[in-house]
């Protein structure tokens, strides 16, 4: 199995718009690994992309993808659904009659109720799918998918309108969390195996990174006391708390906002640090490939 990371950034990708702050001008500068798209995987071996960012239909083209099997959503918030569109690449347009290669979606129970009220999500997938050019399957929750020989299990978060994915095959086990940690206590079952001796139950963890209430390398605060961001959004501090929770061998920190005011080098500095410390922490990026 190898995670592709199509896009590292959070709700407020790299560089912003309009912002002249020292990050964001060098991330115009540079490019990748100091710029970030909105967040998106596509995990080799069951060939499954998680979530479709505006910045979907570049990603794709980025990665050299140029078919998509199957998505799943993990919850419906714009950063990580406007890209839906992007399944138009299905459709040869110029064919008659119409060719398609349409590409399965799986919509987690609340993430299908969601969609139903929400930004016009339902409408759009619909339309694609009476045009071929997508097969939408609604799960339960509970349900799992099976993709070539991998499962994939979608699970609901403390944020109980947000999933996460446990992706297990050819005796590997990932986990991937894309998004709003807030108030999750992972259960004994991602900690340890059980067995003759205890190990842990991960061989990685994909998870937002959280945001910085403190500047992670400097200390200054970023997030003023009291704005009300620190009581809906886990913060660095408490994913890292996650972290050792987990006990995985291989974390990768990921949904990096720009409000970090970090860059490339911040980050790898700082995942130093962690790693001094004991915990076996890096940063994502866009075009990052993690095997498992």
């Amino acid at each position: 199995m190898r995670i592709e990371v199509l896009g590292s950034g959070g709700a407020i990708a790299t560089p912003r718009a309009g912002c002249a702050c020292s990050v964001c001008v060098r991330a115009r500068e540079r490019g990748v690994p100091d710029s970030r798209s909105g967040p998106s995987y596509f995990v080799h071996g069951p060939d499954l992309l998680i979530d479709t960012p505006e910045e979907a239909r570049l990603q794709l083209n980025r990665a050299g993808l140029d078919h998509v099997p199957a998505c799943i959503y993990s919850h419906w918030h714009p950063d990580h659904t406007l890209g839906s569109r992007v399944f138009e690449m299905n459709l040869d347009f110029l064919s008659w009659p119409k060719v398609a290669r349409p590409t399965d979606i799986y919509l987690p129970e609340q993430v299908a109720a969601d969609m139903r009220v929400r930004l016009g999500l339902w409408e759009q997938l619909t339309y694609m799918q009476s045009q071929g050019i997508v097969r939408l399957h609604e799960l339960r929750d509970g349900e799992t998918i099976n993709l070539n020989g991998w499962v994939v299990r979608p699970f609901r978060l403390h944020e109980n309108y947000v999933y996460a994915f446990l992706i297990e095959g050819e005796e590997r086990r990932a986990l991937i969390a894309p998004d709003e940690l807030y108030g999750w206590q992972p259960p004994a079952e991602l900690c340890t195996r059980t067995g003759a001796e205890p190990a842990p139950a991960l061989d990685v963890a994909v998870l937002a990174m959280g945001l910085p209430e403190f500047h992670p390398l400097g200390g200054e605060r970023l997030i003023p006391t009291g704005h009300p961001v620190l009581r809906t959004e886990a913060t660095f501090a408490q994913t890292l708390d996650i972290v050792r929770q987990l006990h995985a061998p291989r974390v990768v920190l990921s949904h990096i906002e720009e409000t970090c005011r970090m860059t490339h080098d911040d980050f790898l500095a700082l995942a130093a640090r962690l790693q001094a410390e004991g915990l076996p922490v890096t940063f994502a990026y866009d075009t990052m490939r993690i095997d498992v």
